[in-house]
């Protein structure tokens, strides 16, 4: 199976041709499951190759054909990895109660070390951007004036380094 197969594929299944796109999910599922192992700790995986599968399901229509499937694929797959990583991150804002036994914190840990890896890897600016908008939350404009950077460099700082992430991502860096 190539690229180009599942390019074509695709290209079919958009013209309503329902064994071409049952190939395409099958084959893009095997491809997540790779993706996500060596992102997110083994629990989070299964959750996270069933969003992405939809949300390929729900932006089908945005494929154009004369493009490279792997690369559309391979951005769906990022931002929802993006996602879970946050995700991750929220779920340790809510109080303990004193009576509650401590969970296991083996995939934030993972999660956070495998983020932290890429970022390390960037540009100080291109990473401490990404850290303010998409990790904690700043507007664009709050980030600007934390950074004392323009909004439009703040823009195309994250817009950098989220294309040097994925690219180390998709190149199989090590960033275990």
């Amino acid at each position: 199976m190539t690229e180009a197969d599942w390019s074509r594929w695709m290209a079919a299944a958009q013209a309503g041709d329902a064994d071409a796109y049952r190939r395409v999910l099958v084959e893009a599922q095997a491809w997540l499951r790779r993706f996500f192992l060596r992102r997110l700790p083994p629990s989070m995986v299964d959750d996270a190759v069933q969003d992405t599968l939809l949300a390929v399901h729900e932006k089908r229509h945005t494929f154009n054909p004369s493009q490279k499937f792997g690369p559309w694929i391979a951005a769906i797959a990022r931002y929802k990895w993006i996602d879970r990583l946050r995700a991750a991150g929220r779920a340790n804002d809510a109080p303990l109660d004193d009576d509650l036994p401590v969970q296991d914190h083996e995939e934030q840990v993972t999660t956070a070390y495998a983020l932290e890896r890429l970022l390390g890897q960037l540009k100080p600016a291109q990473a401490e951007a990404i850290r303010l908008v998409k990790l904690h939350g700043l507007s664009i404009e709050e980030a600007a004036r934390r950074t004392g950077q323009s909004a439009t460099l703040v823009k195309v700082n994250i817009h950098r380094g989220l294309n040097r992430m994925n690219a180390l991502v998709m190149r199989g860096s090590d960033v275990d």
